[in-house]
């Protein structure tokens, strides 16, 4: 299953800092089993909406150069408060790393708060990469995967 965790891009800095927000619908269908009878995101999907988060940083500041950002590494992982149905997901994450085009390896710091108090937080290690660097026969996906990533992010900042 893939995730699309990110419903708005609020202020991005390239290099520097991302403001998103997820909005906790019920209507989401992890929650039919995560509880039954008291509905939770839960805390491995708040932790993917950081490391999306911290992927649309870097994708952006890097001009879109690489098609695949992965988790390397989480740690200092800290869960605070349930975020149920109806709330919103305020997601912060930042870097203090040079986002060049010799980085493949960086760190985050993020945080997740509802109305102000913490649901998550993380130092994040990613790694990003090009399908065409495992297999020269991947180069079209690669150029297919960033089209679908350019078009989703004017979808993310649109107001």
């Amino acid at each position: 299953m893939r995730f699309d965790l990110i419903d708005r891009i609020h202020e991005l800095t390239p290099g520097k800092r991302i403001q998103a927000v997820k909005n906790l619908t019920l209507g989401e269908e992890y929650l039919q089993d995560h509880f039954p009878t008291f509905p939770v995101m839960p805390g491995v999907l708040m932790l993917e909406a950081l490391v999306e988060a911290g992927a649309w940083l870097w994708r952006v500041s890097t001009g879109f150069s690489h098609s695949v950002i992965v988790l390397r590494e989480a740690k200092g992982v800290k869960y605070g408060s349930f975020l149920d149905p109806g709330k919103q997901l305020q997601l912060s994450v930042e870097t203090s790393e040079s986002l060049d085009e010799t980085t493949q390896i960086a760190t985050f710091k993020g945080n997740g708060e509802v109305n102000g108090i913490s649901t998550v937080s993380a130092r994040l290690t990613l790694e990003r990469y090009n399908l065409k660097d495992r297999g020269p026969e991947l180069a079209p996906l690669d150029d297919e995967i960033l089209k679908h990533y350019r078009t989703r992010f004017l979808a993310l900042r649109r107001r």
